[in-house]
């Protein structure tokens, strides 16, 4: 492959990751976070970015509590434990209701809806269950990684002397176990995040604290959103 077409495959890629109207949410909110962590609170151009920013985001998230309700009210996977899924509705609903209400508050901030003091309630209301979403995945994560590690011993009996490394199913398993380990350490962080906004313990979690943990997470959804490269043709 010459140089242009591995320019030209890379460009592809970088286009279609554009294309996800959720990776760009991610990467405004990367700017709203980074913005937060910079201005610690205070008032400046950082600060403006950090609110802007974080108007323009609502945007994005127009209707997008559907995709959570049919998740809702769609069976889950056979297999899956009752307590987790369980949990897993539980944090579909939440979610639903945090992006629902947070249509609200995007329509107070922008002057549409005019009663301001039930905004911020309504507001307040979401993040609450923005945290309780990010605990219940937390709770999920922690469970599925259990149920994979115990598969991953289980399977390493199995294969005994052979190379588990080169054994297409250890790789998926080990695979989905780090992938869910980045995502427990996204929601837990996510939750201090939330604490943060709501201003339940502000002497520990500062805006700049509340910022950094939040471009944190947002790194991690935008690096959970790459789209795999193809893979190399042999001969």
């Amino acid at each position: 492959m010459s140089t242009l077409d591995a320019t030209r495959a890379e460009l592809a890629l970088v286009v279609l990751y554009l294309n996800k109207a959720e990776a760009r949410d991610k990467i405004c909110r990367a700017i709203q976070y980074g913005s937060k962590f910079l201005s610690n609170g205070e008032p400046g151009t950082a600060q403006d970015v950090d609110k802007s920013t974080s108007l323009a985001r609502k945007v994005f998230r127009l209707f997008k509590f559907v995709n959570d309700l049919h998740t809702l009210i769609s069976p889950a996977p056979q297999g899956t434990p009752l307590p987790l899924i369980l949990l897993g509705k539980s944090k579909n609903a939440l979610l639903s209701t945090f992006l629902f209400l947070d249509q609200i508050v995007w329509a107070g901030r922008s002057g549409i809806y005019k009663n301001k003091e039930r905004a911020e309630l309504i507001g307040r209301i979401s993040l609450f269950c923005w945290m309780g979403s990010s605990a219940c995945t937390s709770v999920i994560e922690v469970a599925e990684i259990a149920r994979l590690n115990a598969s991953i011993k289980k399977l390493q009996k199995e294969l005994k002397q052979a190379d588990k490394h080169k054994d297409e199913l250890y790789l998926s398993k080990l695979q989905k176990s780090n992938e869910r380990l980045l995502s427990l350490i996204k929601s837990s962080l996510d939750i201090v995040v939330a604490a943060g906004l709501l201003r339940l313990s502000p002497n520990k979690i500062t805006p700049r604290v509340t910022g950094g943990l939040g471009f944190i997470t947002s790194l991690i959804s935008c690096y959970q959103l790459l789209p795999a490269a193809p893979k190399a043709k042999t001969s």
